[in-house]
């Protein structure tokens, strides 16, 4: 297939490797003092090398190359982290199982952190004195990061979510994750349109429902954005909605 890939001048590069470093898919490495494009399935035409380069020798060119594989990607960067650690690293995809029990106590409700300046207008709000629990049901949750066809997205209900919202909305776990697949992202931070993301994931799962949460805060729009796309794009007729949260931590819409 014909498309944009990143082109490295060999003379002008001066061996200093920051763009190996800055490209997180491994598809620049560092061969005889020069940097080299080591294989065209890794790169991902968003050229985060490009500006860390300090002698301008990278460059966007349009030709025949592999399309990006990020499964690839994903799978090597396991084996390079398992070859020098000896280890798993953070990127390996895995199911979360969860026991479906009630909340225990946890030491004296007094010492429980709370804000006086927001009401628990949600009822599961009102648990004060209780242990909150995890409802992260799989690893990883970054789009970035999520294999497309990982097993946990069949039959699942989606939750896409801005980063922001968990930190904004005290009862996000119980409100939005439980019983949802849960991936984030920002796309101002990010700077990338996960709509081509969004729509292999749900056009090659079994994906029950998509929700949204996202901040009121303008640049939140992307994530919103690229998931209406998405829908679109896979061809698929799934109940969606998008859930707005205020930065003080309110749902604005619902």
């Amino acid at each position: 297939m014909k498309r944009k890939i990143i082109k490295i001048d060999e003379e002008k590069c001066n061996g200093c490797g920051a763009c190996a470093q800055a490209c997180h898919e491994g598809a620049i490495g560092m061969v005889n003092g020069k940097a080299k494009l080591l294989r065209d399935d890794y790169c991902d035409g968003l050229g985060n090398c490009l500006p860390v380069c300090p002698t301008n020798a990278i460059s966007f060119e349009e030709r025949e190359a592999l399309p990006f594989d990020e499964n690839a990607v994903i799978m090597n960067k396991i084996a390079s982290v398992t070859k020098e650690k000896g280890g798993c690293p953070g990127t390996t995809a895995k199911k979360i199982e969860h026991k479906d029990e009630d909340r225990l106590p946890c030491g004296c409700p007094g010492t429980h952190s709370r804000s006086l300046e927001h009401k628990d207008t949600d009822d599961e709000v009102r648990e004060t004195g209780f242990e909150a629990k995890s409802r992260l049901m799989q690893w990883p949750v970054q789009i970035k990061l999520v294999p497309v066809n990982a097993p946990y997205f069949n039959n699942a209900k989606l939750l896409i979510a801005a980063d922001c919202s968990a930190y904004a909305f005290g009862n996000f776990h119980e409100k939005f994750m439980k019983n949802h697949v849960t991936i984030i992202g920002c796309p101002k931070l990010d700077s990338v349109d996960y709509t081509e993301k969004l729509a292999a994931i749900i056009k090659n799962n079994n994906i029950k429902s998509v929700t949204v949460v996202r901040m009121e805060v303008p640049c939140c729009g992307g994530i919103e954005h690229a998931t209406v796309q998405a829908l679109k794009e896979s061809g698929k007729f799934i109940p969606w909605n998008v859930v707005t949260i205020s930065t003080d931590g309110e749902i604005l819409e619902d």
